[in-house]
This record gives C-alpha cells, sequence and structure tokens, in this order.
C-alpha cells in the first residue's frame, strides 16, 4: 500500500499538469529559386557578371537576407545558391532583389553597375502557376546609381518557389492492453497511455495522450495519429516511451508502468516484437517476484503522408475571395467624424483598413484579381429598397472589382449613393458565397468571405443555419468587429471553443474566425504594424480550413482537375440572387 502512495505521489509532477496540445511546425519552409534573362550588358568587352542581393521586407524595417554567386559573363543566368524562407499564409512577407553587374571585390554596392530590382511578395511566387513567377526587372533606386537608362528594357527575373520536405508523415497506431494492474478500489481501472519523444539531452518530451477507457484492465483504445516528427523527430531509432495510467477524477492518476519502444520497432507492425511488458520500476524493486503491470499490444500501424496548404496550391486550387461591408445605420453618418464609414482625406477609416490588410495577401492567391464586393442594411436608389446583398460597384451582373484599391474605390462610391439602414442580417452574403462553392466541390477552389461589421447580428439563427451548412463546403468565413461594440454573438459563431450547431445539427468543421478590430490599434499611431498583425491572425485560420476540408472529401493534390482557368471579369457568372 506504502509503494502505491508513492507511486501516485511521484505521479502528480508528470501528468497533472499535462496540457495536450497538437505538436505543430510554426512555418512551412520553402526554397526561391532564381533566374534572370536578357539583361542588361554593362561591360564594354564582355558580357555582365551578374549577382543578385535579396531583401526581406518587414512591415517596419527592410533587412537584407542573402546574395547569390556571381556568374561570368552572361546575361541569362540560372543562380545556384538558393533563400530558404519560412513561409506564413498569414503574414505579407515582402521580398526585394536587387541585380548587379559586379566588377570589382569592393562591397561598396555604388561601385558596381546596378542591372534592376523587383519587389513582390512571397504568396505571390506560391500562389502563382506551378510557383513560377515572373516579373520585369525596373530601376527605382537612386538615379545616380544606375546612371540613368530612361525607357530601356531590363530583363526579367524568374523566381519558383519549392516546399522543403519535413518529415511529413502522419502516423496511425491502435494499441491495446492485457491484464493491466489494478487500481480502484470499488472498480478495475481506467487506464490511458501518454506518449513521449526523447530528446538529444536524455530528458523527454510530451507528445501524445490517449482516451481513458473506463473500469477494465483489458482496454483497446481508439487509433491515434501523430505526426511523425512529433513523434521521433525525423530519428527513427530515437527512444520512444509510454507510460499507462489509471484515471482519478482529482487528476492525482495513478502510474501503473511504462515500457519503451522506437519508430522502427513499432514501423514492424503487429508482431510478436511489438508486444511490450508495462513494467513499474519500484513494484519492481520491492516484490522479488514481480514480473509486470500487464502488456501492451500494437495491433495496426500505419502511414501515410500530411498534404500542406501548398501542396494545394501548387496543386492548382484557387482561392476566391469576397468581401461584403456592413451599411447599416448603426454606424453612423458617413459624412460625420464620429462615423466608423467616415471618409477622413487624410487617414482610411477603420472599415478600409481591415479591408486592406487582409486583402492584400489574399490577393496573392488569386489569378485575376478580380473580387465580388458586396454590402448589407442599406436603401438603394432609386426606390430605397432594403437589399442585404448587394454589388459595392453597382453592377448587380458583375460585381467584380480590380484588385484592393478597385474596391476601394467601389466601397467610397457607395457611401455617396447609399442610404445607411439596416437590419444587420448576415445570412444573404453567406447563403450567396456558399452558392458558387457549393458548385465547385472538387478542391480547384476555395472560397474565403471577409465580412466587416460594426454591430449585434439580427438573424443570428438564420445566419447559424447558413454557417452550419457552409461547413461542409470549401468555404471559410473571416469576421472583423469594427467599433466598440459587444460582440457576443460573433464569438458564439467563431467555432474555437464550442463548435457551432444549427436545430440540433453541428457544424462539420470550424470556419469562422472573428477579431475586433479596436484589439489591434496600436497606441502609439503604428498603423502598418497594427494591420500587419490584424491581418496575421484573421489569417493564421485559413490554411488549417482548407486542408481539413481537403482532407474530410479524400481530396489530395495530385488528384486534383487541371489548374483553374479563370474567365475574365466580364465572363463571371456572379449575378446577384436578392434585387436590388
Amino acid at each position: 500500500m506504502e509503494g502505491d502512495v508513492m507511486d501516485k505521489l511521484d505521479s502528480k509532477a508528470a501528468v497533472c499538469d499535462f496540457d495536450p496540445i497538437a505538436g505543430s511546425i510554426p512555418a512551412t519552409k520553402v526554397e526561391i529559386t532564381v533566374s534572370c534573362r536578357d539583361l542588361l550588358d554593362r561591360d564594354t568587352f564582355s558580357k555582365s557578371d551578374p549577382c543578385k542581393y535579396f531583401y526581406l521586407t518587414g512591415v517596419s524595417h527592410l533587412s537584407q537576407f542573402g546574395r547569390t554567386e556571381v556568374i561570368d559573363n552572361t546575361l541569362n543566368p540560372d543562380f545556384v545558391r538558393k533563400y530558404i524562407l519560412d513561409y506564413f499564409f498569414e503574414e505579407k512577407q515582402n521580398l526585394r532583389f536587387d541585380v548587379y553587374d559586379i566588377d570589382s571585390k569592393s562591397p561598396d554596392m555604388a561601385k558596381h553597375d546596378f542591372l534592376g530590382q523587383v519587389f513582390c511578395t512571397l504568396g505571390e511566387i506560391v500562389g502563382s502557376p506551378a510557383s513560377r513567377l515572373e516579373k520585369p526587372l525596373g530601376f527605382s533606386l537612386c538615379f545616380h546609381v544606375y546612371r540613368g537608362i530612361p525607357g530601356k528594357k531590363c530583363g526579367t527575373i524568374i523566381l519558383s518557389a519549392e516546399e522543403l520536405g519535413n518529415c511529413r508523415e502522419v502516423v496511425t497506431m491502435q494499441f491495446c492492453a492485457h491484464k493491466l494492474d489494478k487500481k480502484d478500489f470499488f472498480g478495475k481501472s481506467d487506464p490511458f497511455m501518454v506518449f513521449y519523444r526523447s530528446n538529444e539531452d536524455g530528458t523527454f518530451t510530451i507528445c501524445h495522450k490517449t482516451e481513458v477507457v473506463k473500469n477494465t484492465l483489458n482496454p483497446v483504445w481508439q487509433p491515434i495519429s501523430i505526426p511523425v516528427r512529433a513523434i521521433c523527430n525525423g530519428d527513427f531509432n530515437r527512444t520512444i516511451k509510454a507510460e499507462v495510467y489509471d484515471w482519478d477524477r482529482d487528476g492525482s492518476h495513478d502510474f501503473i508502468g511504462e515500457f519503451t519502444t522506437s519508430y522502427r520497432d513499432l514501423s514492424r507492425g503487429q508482431s510478436q516484437f511489438n508486444v511490450y511488458e508495462v513494467v513499474n520500476a519500484k513494484k519492481k524493486l520491492k516484490k522479488k517476484r514481480y514480473m509486470n503491470s500487464g502488456t501492451v499490444t500494437l495491433l495496426s500501424f500505419t502511414v501515410e503522408s500530411e498534404h500542406t496548404f501548398l501542396d494545394y496550391i501548387k496543386g492548382g486550387t484557387q482561392i476566391h475571395f469576397t468581401v461584403a461591408i456592413d451599411f447599416t445605420a448603426s454606424n453612423g453618418n458617413p459624412s460625420q467624424s464620429t462615423s466608423l464609414h467616415y471618409m477622413n482625406p487624410y487617414q482610411m477609416n477603420a472599415y478600409a483598413m481591415a479591408l486592406k490588410a487582409v486583402g492584400e495577401i489574399i490577393q496573392d492567391y488569386d489569378s485575376d484579381k478580380m473580387f465580388p464586393a458586396l454590402g448589407f442594411g442599406a436603401k438603394l436608389p432609386p426606390d430605397g429598397r432594403v437589399s442585404h446583398e448587394f454589388p459595392l460597384n453597382g453592377n448587380i451582373e458583375n460585381p467584380y472589382c480590380n484588385g484592393m484599391e478597385g474596391i476601394l474605390d467601389a466601397y467610397h462610391q457607395s457611401l455617396k449613393t447609399v442610404q445607411l439602414y439596416g437590419p444587420t442580417n448576415f445570412a444573404p452574403v453567406v447563403n450567396h458565397v456558399a452558392k458558387y462553392a457549393a458548385a465547385v466541390q472538387d478542391g480547384s477552389q476555395y472560397f474565403v468571405l471577409l465580412i466587416i461589421t460594426d454591430g449585434v447580428i439580427s438573424d443570428m439563427a438564420q445566419t447559424k443555419e447558413a454557417i452550419v451548412n457552409a461547413a461542409k463546403l470549401p468555404m471559410s468565413i473571416i469576421i472583423v468587429g469594427v467599433g466598440q461594440a459587444e460582440f457576443d454573438a460573433m464569438v458564439e459563431l467563431d467555432g474555437d471553443d464550442i463548435r457551432i450547431s444549427s436545430r440540433g445539427k453541428l457544424a462539420e468543421r470550424d470556419i469562422v474566425q472573428f477579431v475586433p478590430f479596436r484589439d489591434y490599434m496600436d497606441r502609439t499611431g503604428n498603423h502598418v504594424l497594427s494591420m500587419a498583425r490584424l491581418a496575421k491572425d484573421v489569417l493564421a485560420e485559413i490554411p488549417d480550413q482548407l486542408i481539413l476540408y481537403m482532407k474530410n472529401r479524400g481530396i489530395k493534390p495530385c488528384s486534383l482537375p487541371p489548374p483553374y482557368e479563370e474567365p475574365g471579369a466580364e465572363d463571371h457568372d456572379h449575378t446577384l440572387t436578392t434585387p436590388i
């Protein structure tokens, strides 16, 4: 009995503070390859000797990230040296490439001939067909650096991105146990297992915990799926430790025993080699006849590759971006400075800032940069009918706007022509986008709806039903709340804590991300930094939501149809369902 008490005390430090979280890699690594074609020839007796400098620009600074080797005497270099970057879908990662003709060993770039420069984002490269972006080089440095060649073509830069493999397999295993020690006085045991991977310093890092199987000494646990990188970090011979516990309601779980194995041993599958004795070392020391505290058997072992967001983008998935803006009267009169829609000639309002922050990142993944932009909650001319689904550009047959600037122009024009009214209904715009998502469920297209709003939802029941239905479709919803209102309903729609449901039907997956705009206003007035943080947080869940949709439908990147050739804006069949 004393030994059991000591076992219980020892187990508290190991398990009571256990906080199960999924292991994840903070970013995907991509390798950038650079080539140039038709560079300027700046050498008199030979061709240029090009070298490329690469700059990674942040929201407040510019830093040199690296440089290629110098290739002698060529106007069409293919640089061998690569750039490896952490890729974040939710961030705008600005890049700048400068090309020079290297004439000496001087580190002073002013002493070398400037051949051209290009700006882009990492998202532009990744989002291009086959992740290959071609852009013309231009002159934008100080005039004296390149000595001026006005109007002359500078050549082309070719940038390609390839995702680096990073032990992307996921292993699925199932275990059972036999004749575990009885730990409960009035029953048997409630066993569960905890898995740890070993570290180079001899310590262990927790990586998975099974469910609890109640009142049995012979549990059969549900299959568990763990990224291979999480369980062994790619080292197949690294020790894996499994501890078996009897669950207690107060968290002071009783230690039953442990065993060790390795990924390589587990990969043998169900066999005599994967039957493990569960040993409690303290009991073994105290009891001479002690053999074990039961056995654990591996029932099955399978491995499959884990597809990433970039796999689908490179496979041809197009992301379509739709914006819906709240034109209800609670925003205030747009002609007054207190209004959330106030058009300050010197500064963007909250609606425009949120739209620009999110849209500038999303647009890199849409090939033609044409986006439908909708408004809701306003009275429209000429008869003052209320609409919850009207085009910002006034064209019911073609609500597409050209890029973020086109959306902002249409938004500002709408403020001059419509009358703010109400109520705040979300369901029409959600169903509008869902209609198009429902028509293309083969993985070739994915739809993102950005709703920017100031207040309480008037059609909560209908909106929840629309979201539950949309959760089955290739679609995600971003809600940005502006102003100082309470956004309790928005938090409910964001199913991070409790999955949204309607009429007893649970949403298949979480597709809504909500953020209050006020949480991102920098008190120092640094709007650029604030908007970068906003975009990062509202877009962070999109890749996982896309992957989960594909996984639920069994869609693999290699099985996608040919890359979707999007028609011109005039060919889009995007007629609104609500009359103006």
